[in-house]
């Protein structure tokens, strides 16, 4: 159940809600209000299932660390990209979703215009300077009528979103601490990534950037 007054359905008025294209926006500061809980939540569930650098089915290693909590846990290696309930470091099921996630991915969906959105699956990434995310779809999930909710904690960052095509030119939306941005729909399988980050740092987080990707996998 989402809890209203822990993300409330109108934002203060300094922080406005930013449409990318339909079926995509950014919400401002969406997550600001709920840091220390979100924070305290990631630490649980790295302390479960560490941060790890996947391998592609290429072989090459990912700059960006990773772990996921939820049913279902996305996953990488040389077998290829895929969802699966088991972590394949502790052979054992990943985390489980804490309730302030559920209740976060809920709550901005519903703002962005996709009620009952109830994720299966939080990829959580770790970005240091450096790092970035080339662009991609999000196409290992079974329906592609749910919609993708993204959380960005620490230091800045610059979210790059494209069209339908890799080759699509991509807007550069910079992304701050508590933004979150949801696309769906129309919006569903656009590519989109992250440019290498800049030195910065934030009081809670130091020098990373970790991002909450919420999915419906299954």
């Amino acid at each position: 159940m989402i809890t209203t007054d822990l993300f409330p359905a109108t934002p203060d008025s300094s922080r406005q809600d930013e449409p990318l294209c339909d079926g995509a926006v950014v919400l401002r500061g969406f997550a600001l209000t709920n840091e220390r809980p979100l924070r305290q939540a990631i630490d649980t569930i790295a302390v479960q299932a560490p941060f790890r650098h996947l391998i592609t089915p290429g072989g090459f290693r990912m700059s960006v660390g990773m772990t996921n909590a939820g049913p279902l846990g996305w996953v990488s290696d040389r077998r290829g990209y895929r969802y699966d309930p088991i972590d394949p470091d502790s052979g054992k099921p990943w985390p489980a979703m804490p309730d302030i996630f559920l209740e976060l991915a809920g709550a901005a969906a519903a703002r962005a215009g996709f009620s009952g959105f109830v994720p299966d699956a939080c990829l959580i990434n770790r970005y240091e300077p450096g790092t970035r995310l080339t662009l991609h779809q999000d196409r290992n999930e079974r329906d592609f009528g749910q919609p993708i909710v993204s959380v960005s904690l620490g230091i800045p960052a610059v979210f790059l979103f494209g069209g339908m095509q890799r080759t699509d030119r991509a807007m550069r939306v910079p992304l701050a601490h508590g933004d979150v941005v949801v696309w769906g729909g129309p919006a569903r399988l656009r590519y989109h990534g992250v440019l290498p980050l800049k030195p910065n740092h934030h009081q809670a987080f130091g020098e990373c950037r970790i991002n909450l990707t919420f999915r419906r996998a299954n």
